[in-house]
């Protein structure tokens, strides 16, 4: 029964990652999520700071399930535009130089359209730069070349570019005939698409859940806040599905779904991981408990915001997060067999 919605997932995964949404240019994805929820009968709006918020269904509405995911992703800001007529960006959220390195982007302008353009070291020719292999990969000795015919910044502006323009860069979203799926921006792209999945398996097997269960996908999760506001109210518990963390140390793999018991934030509520592993076991879903050295969730922005709800955390299970992604369709079927057992 699962794989079908994985597969349905991993098809709306490709078309929610061809629609670029750096932290802080997120209404065009936001509206786009919206409609596809709409389009499996659920209710659903746009918040005033930008999310998507959605009912899922359900009895109680006093023992209320919130699940978040983040539709934002890393890019970047034009800072600066540089006298050789290039761009010097800021990053939005932990965009790292060192994987971005060479990465296709597009400029949006505010009013002119969009540009084409390559992230490149200065002087990035290693037949010319006797430095290339030293330099450090810093936002200061990187730039935005501008694939249009300009020599200097009054030519750059010429094409409407200027500082606070943003900066999306490619995805090249490939999935593999052995279901692997590689992408920039899985994180979190890939789990608001198991949720599309989940909810999907809800109206097609007409579950009604015993307690009421919401949805908010939020759209500043890579700068902390995302989560600050909920648009619901009679809530007991939130869960945030977001990508797993694979890697040395760790016990997930692309192909499983992690429930994370502690982060950088601290310890995850200990009753609500133990019914999520409960909720594993009984979907017979392929998991790991791991904990994460170096990640916060929305679900921690709720708490610190005053919230009182009991808290978790599961994603599917992505390889070099940050960077260009890995996972795969088990892992995405394992996540919505996770979120079937816990609110059934």
């Amino acid at each position: 029964m699962y794989k079908k919605y994985a597969e349905f997932a991993v098809e709306k995964a490709k078309e929610i990652l061809a629609v670029d949404s750096p932290t802080g240019y997120t209404l065009n994805a936001a509206e786009f999520v919206k409609s596809e929820f709409e389009k499996l009968g659920f209710k659903a709006f746009i918040t005033e700071k930008g999310g998507v918020a959605v009912e899922l269904g359900g009895k109680d509405k006093n023992n209320a399930l919130l699940l978040e995911a983040h539709l934002d992703t890393l890019g970047g800001m034009v800072a600066e535009i540089k006298s050789n007529g290039r761009l010097r960006i800021t990053p939005l959220g932990g965009l790292n130089g060192h994987n971005t390195e060479g990465e296709n982007c597009r400029i949006i302008t505010r009013q002119n359209g969009i540009y084409e353009g390559t992230f490149l070291l200065h002087n990035p020719s290693i037949h010319v730069n006797g430095e290339f292999n030293k330099t450090d990969r810093s936002f200061s000795n990187m730039e935005v070349v501008i694939d249009e015919d300009v020599k200097n910044a009054e030519d750059v502006k010429k094409l409407g570019i200027m500082n606070g323009d943003i900066v999306a860069f490619d995805t090249r979203t490939v999935v593999t005939k052995s279901g692997y799926i590689k992408s920039r921006f899985l994180d979190d792209k890939l789990s608001v698409s198991a949720i599309l999945g989940f909810a999907k398996l809800l109206k097609d097997e007409n579950i009604v859940p015993e307690r009421k269960i919401y949805l908010h996908i939020t759209v500043y999760e890579e700068v902390g806040h995302g989560a600050a506001a909920v648009p619901f109210t009679g809530i007991t518990e939130v869960l945030s599905v977001d990508m797993g963390c694979v890697g040395d140390g760790l016990l997930c793999t692309e192909k499983q779904v992690s429930i994370c018991a502690k982060d950088s934030g601290g310890p995850y509520s200990y009753e609500m991981t133990s019914k999520l592993i409960e909720a594993a076991e009984k979907t017979g879903a392929g998991f790991a408990v791991d904990i994460y050295p170096h990640y916060g969730s929305d679900a921690e922005a709720t708490l610190r915001a005053g919230h009182d709800f009991r808290h978790g955390l599961i994603g599917p299970g992505v390889y070099s997060s940050h960077g260009y992604e890995r996972s795969h369709i088990d892992g995405v079927e394992n996540t919505i067999k996770i979120l079937h057992g816990f609110v059934v």
